[in-house]
């Protein structure tokens, strides 16, 4: 599942007139990117929901198809969150599955995280990419035990409110059990409601470390889509952009 619904305010004007998923980065709309990535890592089954401007993201992919992919929209009149957005879709989820934030660019090894996810067996759970951060304040910050395990999790704390510098990467494995406590039809954030509901009932999210060199950055302010056209693609995207083109 693609998150693509958010109206992408901290990028105004540029997203006035389309969805931040959409914009260019590297002369293509780094949407594409994040379908590629996806692909080349076996997922062929694609769900994006969509808000503002719909039609955008809709006329460019279509069914998918001329990506390689099949891909479904679920259209929110309102907006759900992030994982409300997911629950309306639960019955599409019959197995574990991947969410990706629209507006991540990354070249990190997304088998590497399923097969992790994989390994932790003895019952339903999630797991979420981290990754390092120099400014806590602005992210998703993550506590772990030894065993991976995330113990404590905090939306944008205030500034040393949290004696951590992990940050959630944007990227996550879910079991379809874990939609079981993401209520319908509310906006329901997985930062804000969903992780703290989980660790509070004792449902195990693990922490996946982003390997050394991975390339993952959020375009979502003014600052960081400058940096994207600079530093994407990396070279290790472009394997997956050549397979692509191929």
């Amino acid at each position: 599942m693609i998150l693509a619904a958010g109206e992408g305010t901290r990028l105004r004007p540029l997203t006035h007139g389309v969805p931040k998923p959409m914009l260019t980065v590297a002369g293509r709309p780094a949407l594409e990117y994040t379908v590629e990535w996806l692909r080349h890592h076996g997922i062929r089954e694609i769900v994006m929901n969509l808000h503002h401007h719909p039609e955008a993201v809709i006329r460019h992919f279509g069914d998918g198809s001329a990506f390689g992919v099949s891909i479904e929209y679920s259209i929110e009149d309102r907006l759900l969150g992030t994982a409300g957005g997911t629950k309306q879709r639960a019955s599409t989820f019959d197995q574990s599955f991947v969410v990706v934030y629209g507006d991540v660019l990354t070249d990190l090894d997304l088998s590497a995280l399923v097969g992790h996810h994989s390994t932790r067996v003895s019952t339903f759970h999630l797991t979420m990419s981290v990754c390092r951060v120099p400014d806590p304040e602005r992210c998703g910050v993550v506590l772990m035990n030894a065993a991976g395990r995330v113990t404590n999790f905090v939306e944008k704390p205030s500034a040393g409110e949290f004696p951590s510098d992990l940050a959630s990467a944007g990227v996550l494995v879910l079991d379809p059990e874990i939609l079981r406590y993401v209520p319908e039809n509310l906006f329901y954030d997985y930062g804000h409601d969903l992780f703290p509901v989980l660790i509070r009932r004792g449902i195990p999210i693990y922490g996946w470390p982003l390997p050394e060199g991975a390339y993952l950055l959020d375009f979502g302010t003014p600052d960081n889509y400058k940096r994207a056209q600079t530093e994407w693609p990396t070279t290790r995207a472009h394997r997956f952009l050549r397979e692509f083109a191929q």
